[in-house]
């Protein structure tokens, strides 16, 4: 068994392709409407374009605002990506007008930063560490 795709709660499905294509640097695989606005809209890293896909999902449901205000609240990142240097991506990614909540900290076997996506959901960024 292999994850095929996992989603992430967006305000916005094409604020959220612009910012996750053009600032985080992932390529749109899956664009097709699915009814009304919503699109099935998926990305994929460019260094594994036939792996797992991130759906940038619309968060109309109900229960999606207070899901993902609670995580926000909380600082629980909604994603998690790795990196190989969480200090070099950290610095790109503010250079480009990423605001980040966490800076660059080691956390165990990772060290770890964490962002607001614009879209209502924190994402983290995590850098193996060799212990």
């Amino acid at each position: 068994m292999k994850i095929y795709v996992m989603s992430v709660l967006v305000d916005d499905q094409s604020k959220a392709l612009e910012f996750y294509t053009k600032t985080l640097g992932f390529v749109a695989k899956h664009d097709m409407p699915i009814g009304g606005e919503d699109r099935w809209l998926t990305v994929v890293s460019p260094e594994d374009p036939g792996g797992t896909e991130l759906l940038l999902e619309p968060s109309g449901h109900p229960a999606a605002k207070p899901f993902k205000d609670a995580l926000v609240k909380d600082g629980i990142p909604a994603a998690s990506f790795k990196v190989d240097d969480v200090d070099a991506e950290f610095k790109r990614l503010r250079d480009l007008g990423v605001r980040f909540t966490t800076e660059p900290m080691d956390a165990g076997t990772v060290r770890m930063a964490v962002f607001d996506d614009t879209c209502g959901n924190l994402v983290q960024i995590i850098e193996m560490i060799e212990k």
